[in-house]
């Protein structure tokens, strides 16, 4: 309305900005101008193969390794630029490790109380009875970490962690000491207890089904750099090169041919929708006809017995609501589909597909094919 002046909306809280970070060991560069930034309350997870640096940035951040180029700020304030480093105990920091890092020698309650010296005991008393209940660990408290499960131990870790009420938390690769239902089940349960916390945390695994579960933004890295921070389903769906479509999920490439930028057509029929990254004018693929690569995900191929397109079964992986088929197509390829388990087919069988993909993933050939 005339007259009245705009309210300004808030500028986001930023807890950890990285720009520019590159840290080497010798002569050998192990993270190579990387950036990130996580606002205040946000869960963030770097995610890569073994060796991609992941763990190196976290120890950056915590302030175990100095940086050659670059520079980390936690709330604004520089911590680690090249010939700086602050102490990792002066950063505000909180830590939870793959193997717990527990004090064997100390209760429940003493392990949680370690980093609240500064606190009165009335005030510490009262904060480890706070987070060891909000961890589900309540009435635990006297026990000692060989009384309790894998899980409880690393539920004691979190809360020790929390305690201090860090401005970041690093979770390295939490749950890798855990079997595997267990895992599901805690990333769950620690993603409501720091959100419940509003604190900020980083998250470092090879388990992209982990980060799935307890991120809001997940980083992909490899070879030292982050290759594209997002959101789980557009990591899933929208690939921005053909790394991160192999590395997330599971999928095949069918070779392509791009017709206009709303639909490719591939020995299974047209795919209709936007293209995510079409050939562009001058791409050296395209000179005979556009060719691409498409990714057809497990999902994108629907089991249907009415259908007149048929392939073979080749392989059946029972996963107890579903069932992971690899199918060959009368081409020889083969793709995968992932059919409700009541769908029993035979090796050898062949059975009915349709296809229902929503994001058509494309990308240039590794190798171009002959006209």
């Amino acid at each position: 309305m005339p007259g009245m002046s705009a309210v300004p909306v808030p500028t986001p809280e930023i807890t950890l900005d990285i720009r520019g970070l590159h840290q080497a060991y010798g002569a050998h560069e192990v993270i190579r101008g990387l950036s990130l930034r996580l606002q205040r309350g946000v869960i963030g997870c770097l995610l890569g193969p073994s060796g991609c640096g992941k763990t190196t940035v976290l120890r950056c951040i915590a302030g175990f390794e100095p940086v050659t180029r670059g520079e980390i700020l936690l709330n604004g304030r520089c911590v680690s630029r090249p010939g700086h480093t602050e102490p990792p105990e002066k950063r505000r920091v909180g830590m939870v490790f793959q193997d717990y890092a527990l004090f064997p020698h100390l209760t429940v309650a003493q392990n949680v109380a370690f980093g609240l010296h500064h606190l009165s005991k009335h005030e510490r008393a009262a904060r480890v009875a706070e987070y060891i209940e909000a961890v589900g660990l309540a009435g635990h408290g006297d026990k000692y970490p060989h009384q309790l499960s894998g899980g409880q131990q690393q539920r004691v870790a979190l809360a020790r962690a929390l305690a201090p009420q860090p401005d970041l938390l690093l979770l390295d690769e939490p749950f890798s000491n855990l079997d595997v239902e267990l895992r599901e089940r805690l990333s769950l349960e620690v993603r409501d207890i720091i959100k419940r916390s509003n604190t900020t945390a980083i998250l470092v695994t090879h388990d992209q089904h982990e980060a799935f579960a307890i991120a809001d933004e997940i980083g992909i890295m490899h070879g030292g750099e982050i290759q594209q921070w997002d959101t789980a389903y557009n990591l899933y769906h929208k690939p921005c090169n053909r790394f991160i479509a192999d590395f997330v999920g599971q999928g095949v490439f069918l070779p392509g041919r791009v017709l206009d930028d709303n639909r490719v057509e591939i020995e299974l029929g047209i795919l209709n929708g936007a293209v995510t990254n079409p050939c562009k004018p001058g791409c050296p693929y395209c000179e005979d006809g556009h060719q691409v690569d498409v990714l057809l995900r497990p999902d994108d191929i629907i089991h249907d017995d009415d259908s007149e397109l048929r392939a073979e079964v080749t392989h059946k992986a029972f996963r107890g609501a579903d069932i992971l088929y690899t199918l060959r197509l009368e081409s020889g390829r083969k793709i995968l589909a992932l059919v409700p388990s009541h769908h029993n087919h035979a090796l050898g069988e062949k059975i009915g597909i349709r296809l229902d993909v929503d994001h058509v993933v494309a990308f240039p050939p590794v190798h171009p094919r002959p006209a």
